[in-house]
């Protein structure tokens, strides 16, 4: 009889201390990837973006985020994205350079134009039609 309660309580303590780890474990996960968490790739985007839409439009960063969202997202190559992209967030305009994209690709870029050139124009002139 004396072991099942030393058997119960054993187990009851050891229950009570894990559980005790299991909650204090997200809060504590929570801060180490504070610490090293490396900024969202579409906040840094706006981030870079909106300084060149200031005193273009309204909400700059409605419309930086829109562009990500929509004008350079409906973009499937990944290389194409990448140089829009970084046009857009260096320019505040969509622009891609040839040297931005492999030689391979860079046929591509006239089409990857007129493929967004419908969503940025309701980025730029309708943000919340696009949202």
């Amino acid at each position: 009889m004396l072991l099942r309660i030393c058997s119960a309580a054993i187990f009851a303590l050891l229950f009570a201390t894990n559980a005790q780890a299991q909650a204090q474990l997200p809060l504590e996960s929570m801060q180490i990837r504070s610490l090293f968490r490396m900024p969202e790739p579409r906040d840094e985007f706006v981030r870079q973006c909106a300084p060149h839409m200031l005193g273009r439009w309204a909400h700059p960063e409605a419309v930086c985020g829109c562009l990500h969202d929509h004008a350079a997202a409906s973009v499937e190559d990944p290389d194409l994205r990448q140089a829009l992209l970084r046009g857009i967030s260096e320019t505040g305009v969509p622009t891609i350079e040839t040297a931005w994209v492999p030689a391979s690709k860079q046929g591509e870029i006239g089409p990857t134009f007129t493929k967004i050139a419908k969503p940025t124009l309701q980025c730029m002139f309708e943000p919340m039609a696009s949202n």
